[in-house]
This record gives C-alpha cells, structure tokens and sequence, in this order.
C-alpha cells in the first residue's frame, strides 16, 4: 500500500504538488477514489481567492500547507482545496474530480445518481459525494477525516487551462490523468 501523505508534501510550490497529485488516493470518511484532475492557483494569480488579500473566507489559504480550504462557489456547491507552500503564501490546489473506488454506496446516496462516472467528476459533485462543507474547512489533510495516499506509480499527465474563470484562464494549471472518463471536462 502506497505511503500516507503528510502534511510535509504539499509544503512546496502548488506547480509541484499538483501534478503530483494525480494518480494519489483521496478518501474522505473512506468514500473517495485516485484524483484524476486539478488545478493550480499561486498566490500570485489573479485568479485565486488569495490574491487580493486575507479574508474570513480565504483565511485557511494564509496558514500552513497541508490543510483543507472549502469554499462554496456561486453560492451553490462546496469545492475543497489543499493548502500548499509555506505558511504565509496562500497557494492552494482545487480537486477538481476523482475516480471513485471507495464508498460507493454512499457516494450514490449522497449523490442521487448510479453511474460512478458522475459522481465525482467536478469540484462540487465530488464535494457533494464525499460529503464534504464548510464544517471541514481548516482541517489538516493527513487526519480522520482525510486520508491521502501516494500514487503508486508516476501516470501520464495532460495539462491545460484551467476552467469556469476569466482572470488568468490561459495559465496551463490544470492537470489530468490522460485518458481518464473521470475528468470534469476532456483536455483540449
């Protein structure tokens, strides 16, 4: 079995970590799967909820790396970030889908649908079948309820644009499992 990610991994550039995520194992309460899609947001971004400053909401961004930023996106879905570079920095990386292995059941509980394939292809529904909120906001990510796991082997990544912004939307921060049916969107 793969090695648990510490908090220590996602304590470097969100350009390293990210694409290192895909392929790692993302269980929340024991429903998740491997992470098949991200994206990358620096704190010198204009496209990330810390550039602008420190808020009550974006406040888990400024701390340090290895903690869970939720945020509720146009006011509708949860979407959960991990908090990544030194304390101070506020870069994060949006999961963005995951191919469900674990959980599934509930997942399809939660979720309302039987095809795995659309549980968790995007941040919301992925929120949405994890069962994650507002509630879980600043917890560290390798503690109950968390549990990540190292990818077992490096899998061939695509990256492109980022997607549903407007700042910055040509930045190619957005990385994928190639081939993957899990993505919330196929890469160009």
């Amino acid at each position: 079995m793969p090695p648990r990610l510490t908090r220590k991994f996602f304590d470097r550039s969100v350009h390293e970590v990210a694409p290192e995520l895909i392929g790692a194992t993302l269980l929340f309460n024991g429903a998740g799967g491997l992470i098949v899609e991200v994206e990358a947001y620096h704190h010198t971004d204009p496209a990330a909820h810390s550039y602008r400053g420190q808020t009550p909401r974006n406040a888990v961004m400024f701390g340090p790396a290895g903690f869970a930023y939720v945020y509720r996106s146009y006011g509708i879905h949860w979407c959960v970030n991990f908090v990544c570079e030194e304390a101070g920095s506020a870069s994060a990386i949006l999961i963005r889908a995951v191919e469900p292995t674990e959980g599934l059941a509930a997942m399809r509980r939660r979720r309302g649908l039987p095809e795995a394939r659309d549980l968790c292809s995007g941040p919301g529904k992925l929120c949405e079948a994890l069962g994650v909120t507002i509630k879980h906001n600043g917890l560290p990510l390798d503690r109950p309820p968390f549990e990540l796991r190292a990818r077992a082997a490096a899998p061939e990544i695509v990256t492109g644009p980022r997607i549903g912004i407007t700042k910055a939307a040509d930045y190619p921060w957005r990385f994928g499992l190639k081939g993957s049916r899990f993505l919330s969107k196929a890469f160009r």
